[in-house]
């Protein structure tokens, strides 16, 4: 395994390795030649670096320590970021076939589900939104696409809780305000609670989309049209397909914020690609694949060709704890479309390839060496960050290299094992109106903050906002 590129001497090289390799030159603070070794061609080398991001990532893990609680990461995390990391975890067994951490996914993932068994957790209300419980709903979508080992026969199955989760939000489609639409946050003592964001809605189209391709069931594929149809009408997505943060019931979602985040264009683009297989190749669905996949071009670098961007934080040193795994997820995503939508493979894998030599190259701190930061596009100049978010964000664009040497995700009728249950999560008693007594001003103070980084996180940075 040689350590990449540092030492390439081959006479034709891709324009995205002699630029990295320029950057790699010009990083004077560290040596040249001490990032993580990763060779994008060789399926060993990716599998061995992916191997040792992961074990780094899980350095940050303390759920399978005596004495603390499964299936979450300590402070600053929030209980979301726990779900997803599990759900890169999957990824990285289906991509490896490394085994060693399945137990403790599976024992998080389990731990998690709420006593309704649809990851709604009593004891996560005061910062609960859609899209958190939802990153844990996709969690559990992968496990059954991927055929992740299924639980214990007497536990929650993996099907059935993401029919749980999309249960639980189709329930909470809100028509009273915006014409539709589901609000950030579940709980109306929330701050955040006004306002319907992208992200909660992607996750709402994306697993729809998905248990229609799965189940085969023409309800979820009706629900992924409409939940496109009000992002669309509502302005969350521009006629060219860019995909903006949120608005406001208050002001009937007329005051769109324009901010763009990888992670938006990533969980309708999986979508998308779903809902073309689901309808056999639909010019309609093949036409909006194409179209968001060309936008996401505003998330790679104008300087080091194809290399990956969180281009609302990353250039102005904004980003905050959840935006540091953003780039992840827009990986995760981009490469399990090829599997829905073939005809993006090589558009696709050009990015993953150049971005994946570029964030190895950054990961190169910590005491080891190998930690990774967030900033690919500097090369093997460590950016001085280190955390769950660029841990998983290195390794999802690192092993979605292997996409091709894997099966596509599994359904009812190709092979699938994990057992559904179409009702889950329609009869709980959970209910997310709580009085607002029931939480303390310090809960509020806290979701509150959470929610003003969420919206003024961008002030100063317009070139990127689309009018």
């Amino acid at each position: 395994m040689r350590l990449f590129p540092c030492t390439n001497h081959e006479r034709h090289r891709p324009s995205w390795l002699s630029a990295l390799r320029t950057t790699c030159i010009l990083s004077l603070t560290l040596p040249l030649c001490t990032a993580l070794q990763l060779d994008p061609e060789d399926p060993d080398s990716i599998k061995a670096a992916a191997g040792q991001v992961a074990h780094d990532m899980l350095t940050y893990y303390t759920g399978n320590q005596t004495g603390d609680i499964p299936g979450n990461l300590p402070d600053p995390y929030y209980w979301w970021e726990c779900g997803a990391m599990f759900g890169a975890l999957m990824d990285y067994y289906y991509y490896t076939g490394d085994a060693q951490y399945n137990a403790l996914v599976t024992q998080g993932m389990l731990f998690q589900t709420g006593p309704n068994n649809d990851y709604m957790t009593p004891n996560q209300t005061k910062t609960t939104g859609n899209d958190d419980q939802g990153f844990w709903g996709m969690s559990a979508m992968s496990a059954a696409e991927q055929k992740f080992p299924d639980p214990p026969s007497d536990k929650p199955q993996w099907l059935a809780l993401a029919q749980a989760v999309f249960n639980t939000q189709a329930l909470r489609w809100d028509t009273q305000f915006c014409n539709g639409g589901l609000r950030w946050q579940v709980f109306t003592f929330n701050t955040g609670y006004d306002y319907k964001n992208t992200i909660s809605n992607g996750v709402f189209f994306n697993l729809g989309a998905r248990l229609a391709k799965y189940t085969g069931n023409q309800t979820y594929a009706d629900w992924a049209i409409k939940a496109w149809d009000w992002t669309v009408a509502v302005g969350l997505m521009s006629q060219e397909y860019h995909f903006f943060d949120g608005c406001h019931t208050t002001l009937n979602c007329t005051d769109v914020n324009k901010q763009q985040w990888t992670y938006n264009a990533g969980v309708y683009l999986l979508g998308a690609a779903n809902m073309y297989n689901y309808t056999n190749g639909s010019d309609i669905w093949r036409e909006r694949v194409n179209n968001i996949l060309n936008q996401t071009s505003i998330f790679y670098s104008p300087t080091v060709p194809n290399v990956m961007l969180e281009i609302a934080c990353e250039p102005y040193n904004t980003c905050d704890t959840d935006n540091y795994s953003f780039k992840a997820y827009l990986s995760r995503w981009m490469a399990a479309s090829t599997k829905m939508a073939p005809w993006i493979y090589d558009t696709v894998m050009e990015k993953i390839r150049a971005s994946a030599a570029a964030a190895a190259l950054q990961c190169s701190g910590g005491a080891s060496g190998t930690f990774c930061g967030m900033k690919w596009t500097d090369g093997a100049k460590w950016d001085g960050t280190k955390g769950v978010g660029q841990q998983m964000s290195a390794l999802e664009v690192m092993q979605s290299l292997l996409i091709s040497k894997v099966a596509g995700p599994v359904t009812n009728a190709t092979g699938g094992t994990s057992k559904g249950d179409p009702s889950a999560g329609s009869g709980g008693t959970f209910d997310p109106r709580l009085p607002q007594d029931s939480i303390q001003q310090r809960d509020r103070v806290g979701a509150g903050f959470l929610t003003t980084l969420v919206i003024v996180s961008g002030l100063g940075s317009t070139w990127w906002m689309m009018a």
